[in-house]
């Protein structure tokens, strides 16, 4: 059985996960832009992560378009977001993402990454922009822990990632071999 790893990652964070998944594996993390379905088979776990944009899991549509009409053994999914983990959120990020009866079935993980506006394209610093504005205009008494802390990071960088945050999708993807 063979382990693919591919991701899609806007400013690094999901790349740096899938890198360490990938070694911890012993396979390589692979650019969803360059990924070619013809490396499947029906032994094949496919693990793929995203950055979380709105809650939706980047580059997740492009990759069910690319494997739709390949085999392989299972997808298990990463989502990579900036706010600290709260129970429930795996689930939240299924419902708005894994739409089909068999989509919800994927195991989906969910990990802490980072904010760093500098890192982001002049699309998404637009869209990131509009959030700050959004939550600026909010009076301070009422905005949420993760909004004072979004605030925070424009300014200040802010890298969560942890190499062991990683396990549980080694162990589990383990577990199916």
């Amino acid at each position: 059985m063979n382990t693919v790893i591919v991701y899609k990652s806007l400013s690094g964070f999901t790349e740096k996960y899938a890198k360490w998944i990938a070694e911890d594996l012993h396979t390589t993390a692979i650019e969803l832009d360059s990924f070619t379905p013809s490396v499947l088979n029906k032994e094949t776990v496919l693990v793929f992560g995203g950055s979380l944009h709105a809650i939706g899991i980047n580059g997740y549509k492009k990759l069910k378009r690319t494997i739709r009409e390949h085999n392989y053994k299972e997808l298990v999914l990463f989502a990579v977001g900036a706010s600290p983990y709260k129970p429930g959120i795996e689930d939240e990020i299924k419902r708005a993402n894994c739409k089909t009866i068999e989509e919800q079935a994927i195991r989906l993980f969910y990990l802490r990454g980072g904010f760093d506006y500098s890192k982001l394209n002049i699309t998404n610093r637009l869209l990131m922009q509009l959030l700050k504005m959004k939550i600026k205009s909010k009076d301070e008494s009422k905005r949420s822990s993760d909004e004072k802390g979004m605030l925070v990071s424009y300014e200040k960088p802010m890298d969560a990632t942890k190499r062991e945050n990683t396990q549980k999708i080694v162990t589990y993807v383990n577990e199916i071999k």
